[in-house]
This record gives structure tokens, sequence and C-alpha cells, in this order.
């Protein structure tokens, strides 16, 4: 029995050879390895660019009939991106579903070899092991304690357990807010600012951070801003994301 990260049997309807995908980051994983398998895909899905396939709504809001008519052989989704309920509505209707689970660097690279090879029936990809490589040297010594905000209105920031956190752990970024209970809390910027942060990261998303709309919040703060692709997406774009986010970072 084959069964999703979340435990869950995956019944499929033989060859996978048309898929949905509900999450970007996985809308370019498969985009990179076999194009040609893709079907449909969510608005947000902007890698790789002008990908011809039908769109579907958001992660949030998925256009279900049109997943359902358009008979896919497999949807990829992920357990945080996308709702439960729209996940069982699509096994109800017969239609199979694969959910990844990710929240670490190394669980994403397992979780994505399963559901590329296992799931989808393809051949390991090279990016996959060029990403293994660019991120094998060890992780920097922490030494920036950092408020890392994701949105604005309200303030929220990165907590406990993500993947974005565990990536800028790697590069030496010690997250203030790792410990908190919730993994996306807000805090107040009050809050923020008290948090005794010598660093502050930006990224472009999901909200979109600019020069002109975030460090100007945390005056005397150094800010980096980075690439939200980079800090938040799991597939090809690990390949070099060590070396973007190091660059923003300093």
């Amino acid at each position: 029995m084959t069964l999703d990260d979340l435990g869950v049997p995956l019944g499929t309807r033989g060859a996978v050879r048309r898929v949905v995908s509900l999450v970007p980051s996985l809308t370019e994983s498969l985009a990179e390895c076999a194009p040609e398998l893709l079907v449909g895909a969510t608005d947000w899905c902007t890698h790789p660019a002008g990908l011809p396939v039908r769109r579907l709504g958001g992660t949030k809001n998925p256009a279900l009939a049109a997943i359902a008519d358009l008979r896919p052989d497999l949807v990829l989704a992920n357990e945080e991106e996308n709702r439960p309920a729209d996940l069982e509505a699509l096994r109800s209707a017969g239609v199979p579903v694969w959910v990844t689970r990710i929240r670490t660097l190394d669980e994403a690279f397992a979780s994505l070899r399963r559901m590329l090879t296992v799931a989808c029936g393809l051949p390991e990809p090279d990016w996959l092991a060029a990403a293994e490589r660019a991120w094998r040297t060890p992780p920097v010594t922490a030494a920036r304690r950092a408020v890392i905000p994701i949105w604005r209105k309200p303030w929220m920031v990165l907590g406990r357990d993500t993947f974005a956190g565990d990536l800028l752990r790697r590069l030496g970024v010690h997250n203030l807010y790792a410990g908190h209970p919730e993994r996306y809390p807000k805090v107040s910027l009050p809050d923020l600012l008290a948090a005794g942060a010598d660093l502050v990261v930006l990224p472009d998303e999901p909200y979109r951070f600019t020069a002109e709309d975030g460090p100007g919040f945390f005056p005397g703060t150094p800010a980096a801003l980075v690439s939200g692709r980079h800090l938040t997406w799991y597939g090809p774009s690990l390949t070099e994301a060590r070396e973007v986010l190091g660059t923003a970072l300093g």
C-alpha cells in the first residue's frame, strides 16, 4: 500500500499521466522533471513562467469541480498550504490526492523524492541531488538573533517548526520566536521591537516587503530583504537558495 506523507493511502488510476498541482513549489518541482504531466495548477504557480496549463484558483480556494473535470490521475497538495476539507472533497469525487508534509530541509528532500518517484513514477531528478549537495556544508553557527515577519496587517512572524526557519538556522540566523507555541504567531510591532533582535529578515512573500515597506518599521536594526521563493519554496530553487539567501543576509 502506497502512503503519502500523512500516512493516507493513495488510490491511483494506474499510470500517472495527468497531474494537477495545488502548491507552487510542487508545480515547479514536477515541471522541472516532466512538464508534460501537468494539466492544471493554481493561479499562484508562477514557475516556470508561461506554464501552459489550466488555472484552478488558489491554494486555499481551488476550483474543485474544475479539477475533477480534468480527470487527473493525481493531485499534489501540502498539509500546510491546502485545506483538508478541499482535499477530502477531491478524494470523495474519486480523485487520488498525494499530500506532502515539509517542515525542515531534510524533510523536503525526502518528501520530494517520494512524491516524484513513488507517487508520480518518475526517475529521481538531477536537480534534487544538486540541491542536496548545495546544502551539504555544515550549518553556520548561529550568530545573529532575528525576527522574521511574513505579514504586516497584522504583524505575523515565523514561529516554531517551519521550513523557512530551518533554512535560516542553517545560515547562522537564530529566530527569536522559534520557541513560540504557534508556527506563525501574531506579534505586535512594539513587541517585535522589544524582542532584542540584531537583524530583521523581510521576505517578499507571502507579504511583499520592499525597501520602502518594511525596514523603516525597525529603526536602528539592520534589515535583510530576501527572496520569498528561495526562503519558503522547496524544489528546484533549493539548488541556488543557499547562495542567494546567504548573499542577501550578508
